[in-house]
């Protein structure tokens, strides 16, 4: 069996999948993205599969299309990766599915998201549609400050910018949850704490084991099964109407959850990966 790592850099991550599949002998081809040529008119790669793991999603979204395209098998696929890859399509498909999540508008022009802001009620976050790591997250507090965030967006930021994804404000108590799924198993899940309102463990939250509830459960591989599955990583808030999904992650980073959780994750997504192919010719 010959298997594909797609990365940009070898991160922790990285480093403890490459030695989870070296401990097996599996055949492994570390696939850099800033070196990879694909034939569009052959195929010029061959692989059983492919885990994927770039930090640059549009070189990763094309890479996994042509792949797939081939028959190649990959973890996460191009849809699965589409979606994640994208705020507004995770949120629209998290809503065809009925998973719940915030409230969200999609608007674009300054004038519009204004008018949007105003009906949901401050403060609203804006999202750029495309990112992670918690960047360019703004939490918008008053009209003032509104007017002058989405006119600097439109005028200084790219294209993504002049479209304004505005989400209601969830306050979070100095804590969110994530929860990891692989396949059809939420297999652990952090509670991830800072006194600031974004609490992504890149931005210096710290992280703390959660127990797998049966709504984190039942929700997490609700939200997973509605981007298309594979390896994810699930973001919940907690709130008075229950959990709501807030994103789905799919090149999740879990260097800060092993030690937390006691589960060895990189193990579990060795797992996984060495079993699609029985699944895939059941």
């Amino acid at each position: 069996m010959k298997i594909g790592l797609l990365c940009s850099i070898i991160r922790k991550e990285e480093k403890l999948l490459i030695a989870e599949l070296r401990e097996r002998k599996v055949n492994l081809e570390i696939l850099d993205d800033r070196d990879v040529i694909l034939s569009l008119n052959s195929k010029n790669l061959e692989f059983d599969v492919v885990l994927e793991r770039s930090l640059n999603h549009s070189r990763a979204l094309y890479i996994l299309k042509v792949l797939n395209d081939w028959g190649i098998r990959t973890v996460n696929s191009y849809p699965v990766v589409e979606i994640c890859g994208n705020k507004i399509l995770t949120t629209s498909f998290l809503t065809k599915h009925k998973v719940p999540s915030p409230k969200t508008v999609l608007a674009f022009t300054p004038n519009s998201a204004l008018k949007a802001i105003e009906e949901i009620g401050y403060p609203v976050v804006l999202k750029p549609a495309v990112g992670s790591w918690g960047r360019l997250l703004s939490k918008v507090n008053d009209r003032e400050s509104a007017e002058t965030l989405l006119e600097h967006k439109a005028i200084l930021g790219s294209y993504q910018h002049s479209i304004f994804y505005i989400q209601e404000y969830v306050p979070k108590l100095g804590r969110d949850i994530r929860s990891f799924v692989i396949g059809n198993e939420t297999i652990c899940a952090i509670y991830r704490y800072s006194s600031h309102w974004i609490t992504n463990t890149a931005r210096g939250g710290k992280a703390e084991n959660c127990p797998v509830t049966k709504e984190i459960d039942n929700i997490s591989k609700a939200a997973a099964q509605a981007v298309g599955g594979g390896v994810l990583a699930v973001d919940l808030f907690e709130t008075d109407r229950g959990l709501l999904v807030n994103e789905v992650n799919h090149t999740m980073e879990f260097r800060n959850s092993i030690q937390t959780t006691g589960v060895n994750i990189p193990a579990k997504i060795i797992d996984y990966l060495l079993e699609l192919p029985l699944i895939e010719k059941a």
